[in-house]
């Protein structure tokens, strides 16, 4: 593939993604991406094919890196601290966590994954299930086996609630804000840590 050919899949990604962000799916048409990429329809539809491959592909950039490096966490927490579910959670939350002070538009995605939970985007849902879903079933494993006590639908409950929580620390809607003179480095952190102990205690309860 030549530089040319891939900078102008990654301009429309990267117009995509910062477009989606502001403006949600429905909200944002093929035309504003390619003005925005500053590039013709068939350059669209030549890599991508339709609106909704570009969503699925807008994800699939940043998803594909954040699972990889979630499995790869989890995998060396099972090696090194087996049964240790504080080592599973650090595995789970920190990489999504790290996507908001990524400065190659990973704040921008950031937006974009809120807008997904926000909007009814059944097709969307589905590549998502059909592609990540896994990641979700390995780490109910791991803490199934950390957590053996636990009935599963519990555990799935409570899995679900900790995703949940993680979606809305990483949108950083919440009550707490970086204070002056504390990095974003330090900050994220910081969240990561709470959402750990807060995520392992949920977990643990009766």
């Amino acid at each position: 593939m030549s530089t040319s050919h891939f900078n102008t899949k990654e301009r429309i990604l990267g117009a995509a993604e910062e477009l989606f962000a502001q403006h949600g799916f429905s909200g944002t048409s093929l035309r504003e991406v390619t003005s925005r990429a500053d590039v013709n329809i068939a350059a669209v539809n030549y890599h991508f094919g339709s609106k909704e491959n570009l969503v699925n592909e807008v994800f699939r950039r940043r998803m594909d890196e954040m699972s990889e490096r979630r499995l790869g966490l989890l995998r060396q927490a099972q090696e090194e601290r087996p049964g240790d579910l504080e080592a599973i959670l650090a595995a789970f939350i920190e990489p999504p966590l790290a996507l908001t002070i990524d400065h190659r538009g990973g704040s921008a995605f950031v937006r974009v994954l809120a807008r997904a939970f926000a909007e009814k985007n059944d097709r969307l849902r589905k590549f998502l299930s059909d592609n990540y879903g896994h990641v979700l079933r390995e780490f109910a494993k791991a803490i199934g086996t950390a957590l053996p006590e636990l009935p599963k639908e519990d555990l799935y409950w409570r899995l679900d609630f900790t995703a949940g929580a993680l979606t809305y620390a990483m949108a950083d809607f919440g009550l707490i804000k970086r204070p002056a003179g504390v990095s974003e480095k330090a900050h994220c952190e910081k969240a990561a840590r709470a959402l750990i102990r807060f995520a392992a205690a949920g977990l643990r309860a009766g």
